[in-house]
């Protein structure tokens, strides 16, 4: 239900290196009965390198692509919040791990003190891939729960001998407590996405039913409402449902519309949901509006800054309606 600022390629982006691929028959056996779940083992890891496109843009360019960078990565992040409630925190476990220190490093932290073998570390090294390619630990394509492919003691040691976890051991304890069982997790109900007692969503709280979502929908259309960036949140009174659609904005500020009846429900709309992240997507797409290469650029970058802004998805809309107009850009 959330827009998420996308764009195409920033950059031409070509690969560096590429680390062989390698597969361990006692590892795949081992993690035979969840093979579902697990990614493939026999799949290159590769890291992609922009110095060479970046470096030949000019210097308004690059200013453009890094706000616009920017803009993405942070929006990006409530990706990460929509697709489960642990892949957040997930991201951030293994995130600030792999940023601690050069890959050659954590490699050989890993096998040397934590004891993983060649292919449970590129299990992790899969494993993280598929976090960030699919933004959360449920595949973009089939909606399927993916875990680690070597096992959960391993991974466990993988973490607290890493330097990220000697620096500050109290912070990734305490993320390792909240994320160490739903990270390899299978049960019935979390094996995909969908709702209620059928699947996980974030879109709509826990205890929305498929009914609750056809009614929420139907309400958004009576008010003329988008469902882009909208989650619905429900609690029962007295047997009756309230439902709380919040919509994603910077603004915090803006007028909540009181409870209105529908179908037998209460509705109330309201401004603000993932007010800190939409207010550094706003900002961004502003600063790269002023490194724009033509006007179109910047009244596409304007509106889709005040649609980030008030939430609004008619700006959104007007913003598109630039960006196609905009024929063989350097940078999108």
């Amino acid at each position: 239900m959330f827009l998420s600022f996308h764009h195409r390629d920033i950059l031409s982006i070509t690969p560096k290196y590429r680390i062989t691929s390698y597969t361990s028959d006692s590892l795949l056996t081992n993690m035979v009965n969840t093979s579902p779940y697990v990614l493939p083992l026999d799949q290159p890891v590769v890291a992609l390198d922009c110095t060479s496109a970046f470096n030949a843009l000019t210097g308004q360019e690059k200013k453009y692509a890094h706000y616009l960078s920017r803009a993405a990565w942070n929006g990006g992040l409530v990706v990460l919040v929509q697709t489960s409630p642990e892949s957040p925190l997930i991201h951030s476990l293994l995130h600030r791990i792999f940023i601690e220190k050069p890959l050659s490093e954590i490699k050989k932290t890993a096998l040397d003190d934590a004891a993983l073998s060649e292919d449970e570390f590129k299990a992790i090294l899969i494993y993280l891939s598929g976090i960030i390619t699919n933004t959360g630990n449920y595949k973009g394509f089939g909606d399927t729960k993916f875990i680690p492919g070597l096992p959960k003691e391993k991974f466990e040691a993988f973490v607290k001998h890493s330097a990220a976890y000697r620096n500050n051991p109290s912070l990734f304890q305490s993320i390792w407590a909240k994320v160490s069982d739903s990270l390899y997790s299978l049960k019935d109900n979390e094996k995909s996405l969908g709702f209620c007692g059928k699947g996980i969503t974030t879109y709509f709280s826990g205890n929305c039913t498929v009914e609750d979502g056809n009614l929420v929908n139907e309400f958004l259309r009576y008010k003329s409402i988008l469902a882009y960036n909208t989650r619905a949140c429900k609690t029962v009174k007295n047997g009756i449902s309230h439902f709380e659609v919040r919509l994603a904005s910077a603004e915090t500020n803006k007028e909540i519309a009181a409870a209105e009846e529908f179908k037998g429900a209460y509705f109330t709309v309201v401004h603000g949901d993932y007010s800190p992240i939409m207010k550094l997507v706003s900002e961004n797409l502003l600063k790269a509006k002023d490194y724009a290469a033509n006007e179109g650029e910047k009244h596409m970058l304007e509106y889709y800054s005040k649609s980030f802004l008030s939430g609004n998805i008619a700006d959104h809309m007007e913003g598109s309606r630039y960006w196609i107009k905009d024929k063989g850009p350097v940078i999108e």
